[in-house]
């Protein structure tokens, strides 16, 4: 009879550490899921900025143009776009020659309304619509602009009146 009691608490002592050995898998797959979580989540957000950076890289001069307000080429007419717009180039002393360049800014600026002013706003009002908009203007103004390139168009508004 004494052997039964003492086989009795070798099994549960046995039994515990089990126990804890199941309680450790678990806790490390935690960290590691946790870990590998973290991990990505910082990738994703850094992600971006590195695109960016690369944007930056090839562009450093910004173009600034004052508000356009044009009438739409829709049936009636009684549409208008505001928009205001600034160019990407290569460098902060190429968008100072077009800036300070009277007659290249203003031929700059008439090509840029005649092309506004040639859009619907069933056209504009779509992504699409904007993406082949942003095309055609980097064309336009790389044309104008002769051998300085545009490698961007950021819209910092854009108003279609219904």
């Amino acid at each position: 009879m004494s052997s039964a009691p003492a086989a009795a608490p070798a099994t549960d002592a046995k039994a515990k550490p089990k126990k804890k050995g199941k309680a450790k898998l678990f806790l490390m797959i935690g960290v590691v899921l946790l870990m590998a979580g973290g991990g990505g989540w910082y990738f994703f957000l850094r992600a971006k900025p590195v695109a960016a950076k690369a944007v930056a890289a090839k562009a450093e001069g910004v173009v600034q143009f004052e508000p356009f307000v044009v009438n739409l080429a829709d049936a009636g007419g009684a549409r208008f776009l505001r928009v205001t717009l600034q160019l990407a180039v290569p460098t902060a002393a190429d968008a100072t020659h077009v800036q300070d360049g009277v007659v290249l800014f203003k031929r700059l600026r008439s090509a840029l309304l005649e092309l506004l002013a040639q859009q619907t706003s069933e056209a504009l009002v779509t992504d699409a619509g904007k993406q082949a908009l942003k095309k055609a203007i980097l064309e336009r103004a790389s044309k104008v602009l002769g051998e300085i390139h545009v490698s961007d168009v950021f819209f910092s508004e854009f108003v279609v009146q219904f």
